[in-house]
């Protein structure tokens, strides 16, 4: 394969498209791809245990494992893989579009999570959704509704949240749904990346005969210490 035939998506990971070190490196994992803390919350949708899905998934992730540039990449854990549907706080991140209207940018994260909790036990939930995987990337899968119905479905939960919690993201309308396998620790070589078109060209493929509708749990309210476990807190809906 030559490099002509590269996707766009997995060109944006190389040496060549990034100058600078990984965004994340040093403040959410180190270079031995240990994960720092970082305390937050979020809401998400972990894979149904014992589902196709996660057997699928798990092989999946295995196949970026076995990649000689594996070493390149903190992969999260397993057990922990889930699609975020709203992203909550994170004590890095303390900026007022971020941050709930009014509430301190240095309020504790417990008593955070202890306010978002109150504001969300009312919810009752909005439409259920399916979702279906549409690209792999070297950190994961990019994952949407399958349907239009379904896509509108996930941003009124979005709509709600963001009502409910009080702040809006600045990519709101545009934020692209994920699971996450893994974070870069150093972008790759031009000469790995027809391989890694190859392995991503395959993983897709066999996800989405094998797991065409990915199972997931009913979307959670969660705290985290790190980006390896994801405690459901409140399950909504």
């Amino acid at each position: 394969m030559s490099l002509a035939m590269i996707s766009p998506d997995l060109q944006a990971f190389s040496h060549t498209h990034r100058p600078a070190a990984p965004y994340h490196l040093g403040q959410r994992y180190n270079r031995d791809g240990i994960f720092l803390p970082e305390r937050g919350n979020t809401v998400v949708c972990h894979l149904q245990e014992g589902s196709d899905t996660e057997r699928v998934l798990h092989a999946a992730r295995q196949r970026y494992l076995d990649m000689p540039e594996a070493r390149q990449l903190a992969f999260t854990a397993a057990e922990s893989l889930h699609m975020t549907l709203f992203q909550g706080i994170i004590e890095t991140r303390r900026e007022p579009t971020y941050w709930p209207a009014g509430v301190p940018l240095d309020t504790p994260v417990d008593t955070m999570t202890e306010l978002m909790l109150e504001r969300l036990a009312p919810y009752a939930g909005g439409t259920a959704f399916a979702v279906e995987a549409v690209r792999a990337l070297p950190t994961g899968l990019v994952v949407q509704g399958i349907t239009e119905a379904d896509r509108r479905a996930m941003a009124g939960w979005r709509n709600d949240l963001a009502a409910l919690l009080g702040y809006r993201h600045p990519d709101h309308d545009s934020y692209e749904f994920h699971i996450t396998f893994a974070y870069l620790i150093d972008w790759l070589d031009e000469a790995a990346l027809p391989a890694w078109q190859d392995m991503l060209d395959d993983a897709l493929a066999m996800i989405r005969v094998q797991a065409p509708v990915l199972e997931l749990r009913t979307p959670a309210f969660c705290s985290f210490e790190d980006m390896n476990w994801f405690e459901e807190l409140l399950p909504l809906g």
